[in-house]
């Protein structure tokens, strides 16, 4: 049974996931396999089908098979996160027959946004951020989406792209939501930054009703501990109505598709906000 699954035309089903890079098999265990992965993963898109969805940790063919999962409707925007666009990304996947891709664009989290691959924040590794401004067709709504993956050793370059991201957030004149993989758990400086101000707030709190229990995000591909460290996050600006969230600990063909839990939410936009 699907945790969330196909959601009233008002509303979006959003879904964010670190799906795990594919490492090759003779350097990992049974579990962390990708052909072993890969159709769970395919069952869960399948049974979930959100609208938009952020992706982590993803290699190029990890992608193209996440869209062509969810059908041949759903498109994607982001690339590699080195200097030519080449490795791991952090894409938008979208139903491009529900929204209308305006504008999106590619970020470096350090002091030279624009200059890919760049580091400056005591990451070794090169650090991501997509943006995207999106029409919902159904609705009329505009709204900015925001996809990454913070690093998992600087805790100074998890603080300091938690800043870049929030002012990312407060810049635009749409309702704002924002999918990623902080590596942060709650009360962690970089949740404490984006929560701050009053600009964000995180849908698991923010929801009217919650579809799971509280499980932390990273379970190894083991059983989820309730109330342990979320490290997946959504988060939503103020004002966007947050109907549902939950954590999905379902698993498919006998296992689980990440060592990460997905995270959703189904939220609904002020249909009086701004337009282009």
């Amino acid at each position: 049974m699907a945790l969330i699954g196909e959601v009233p035309v008002q509303a979006l089903h959003i879904m964010g996931w670190n799906v795990r890079r594919h490492v090759p098999g003779i350097l990992t265990r049974s579990a962390d396999r990708w052909q072993q992965r890969a159709p769970r993963i395919r069952a869960l898109l399948n049974q979930e089908a959100p609208l938009l969805i952020g992706i982590q940790e993803a290699l190029p063919h990890q992608v193209a098979f996440v869209q062509e999962s969810l059908g041949a409707t759903y498109k994607a925007v982001g690339h590699g996160r080195g200097p030519h666009g080449a490795g791991e990304r952090c894409p938008l996947i979208f139903d491009s027959k529900r929204l209308k891709l305006l504008e999106w664009e590619q970020r470096a989290l350090s002091d030279q946004p624009t200059h890919a691959g760049s580091r400056s924040w005591g990451n070794l590794i090169p650090r991501i951020v997509v943006t995207g401004i999106f029409l919902d067709r159904a609705t009329g709504n505009h709204f900015q989406a925001i996809n990454t993956h913070l690093d998992h050793l600087s805790g100074r370059s998890r603080l300091s792209s938690a800043r870049a991201i929030k002012q990312l957030a407060a810049a635009s004149s749409f309702p704002t939501v924002v999918t990623g993989d902080f590596n942060a758990a709650t009360g962690s400086p970089p949740l404490l930054e984006l929560l701050s101000d009053g600009i964000l707030v995180d849908t698991w709190d923010a929801a009217q009703t919650r579809v799971s229990e509280k499980w932390g995000t990273f379970s190894s591909y083991r059983e989820p501990r309730r109330n342990g460290p979320r490290l997946d996050w959504i988060l939503v600006s103020t004002g966007v109505r947050v109907e549902r969230a939950g954590i999905n600990a379902n698993r498919h063909h006998g296992g689980w598709g990440s060592d990460h839990l997905p995270v959703h939410a189904v939220v609904e936009f002020d249909q009086s906000g701004d337009q282009p």
